[in-house]
């Protein structure tokens, strides 16, 4: 069997595999953020990732049918040289001890890498080049990916990012702003149902390949401030997402001739988000096919990294 560790930012996960490489059991522990705060610092996350992984993986425990042969996990948070958080040293010592002691294969994955594998593996689909997104509230990148199916890895080629914030802040920073708990993210998805567009509008901003959210951010608590309507601000600020990766996804079609196009991460769960980017992108004057992974795996997970680990 394989076990996937993936501690990042917000999430303590763990994953089991068996030789087929059906999902045998997964656990999650979403680290604990005090009410009105936008995030953790770096050491505060790290503790609780040590608090909880020992817990997880003697939860998982009970699943196992036979012998673990191989464990796989996240030790930087992109996959170029310097991408390095303190987070995920506490999934990959716990990795480094069961491999050692038990004397089997160890391998080193990025977050990001588990976050593509995620999306491939929850949505079936097998592409071997393909244009990502990376959304998420550390992460807003645009990518080009070609996937190696020899030793099960991405060559990945970063085509753009956020200049600022990332689309995940932006979503709490002003979720937080309106009164919902952090991360924001599926409150503020289930007040934007009632809004109405008429009324508001939040701008996007996009520069070749590059996206800004500092702008729609500032937008956004001006609306809040002049006493706007919560729900019409939660419906606007989706459109302005929405629209910033419709600009950059629609340059990156034209210009790489690519049009299969997976959209992972956190940020990526929103259904009006990828409903809205069908709609503007699948239609035949653009023709490109979107992939998404399922609701479940799109958010943190160890399941996309111990797919990785599967011969």
């Amino acid at each position: 069997m394989i076990l996937g560790i993936d501690t990042s930012n917000y999430t303590t996960s763990v994953a089991l595999l068996n030789a087929s490489g059906e999902l045998v059991d997964e656990r999650r522990s979403v680290l604990e953020v005090q009410c009105g705060e936008r995030g953790l610092r770096q050491s505060e996350a790290l503790f609780q990732h040590l608090k909880n992984l020992p817990r997880l993986i003697s939860e998982i425990g009970d699943s196992f049918e036979g012998d673990l042969t191989k464990v796989v996990v996240t030790s930087s948070p992109r996959s170029k040289a310097g991408s390095y958080m303190p987070v995920f040293l506490v999934g990959l010592g716990q990795a480094q001890s069961l491999t050692s002691m038990m004397n089997i294969p160890l391998k080193k994955v990025s977050h990001q890498e588990g976050h593509l594998m995620a999306g491939l593996w929850s949505a079936e689909k097998r592409l071997n080049k393909f244009l990502a997104v990376h959304l998420s509230g550390g992460t807003s990148d645009i990518l080009k990916v070609k996937f190696v199916a020899k030793d099960k890895s991405f060559e990945v080629d970063e085509l753009g990012e956020s200049n600022d914030l990332h689309a995940g802040q932006f979503v709490d920073r002003v979720g937080v702003k309106m009164g919902l708990p952090f991360p924001a993210g599926p409150h503020l998805e289930e007040l934007a149902k009632e809004g109405n567009l008429d009324t508001l509008s939040i701008p996007s901003s996009v520069k070749g390949y590059n996206m800004s959210f500092s702008g729609p951010t500032s937008a956004a608590m001006r609306a809040i401030e002049e006493g706007k309507s919560k729900k019409d601000i939660a419906l606007a600020l989706q459109r302005s997402i929405a629209n910033s990766l419709e600009k950059v996804l629609k340059k990156g079609i034209e210009e790489e001739g690519i049009k299969d196009i997976l959209i992972v991460g956190g940020v990526a769960a929103n259904e009006y988000i990828r409903d809205r980017l069908r709609t503007r992108l699948e239609h035949k004057a653009v023709g490109a096919k979107l992939y998404f992974a399922d609701p479940k795996y799109s958010t943190d997970n160890a399941v996309g990294v111990a797919v990785l680990g599967l011969e």
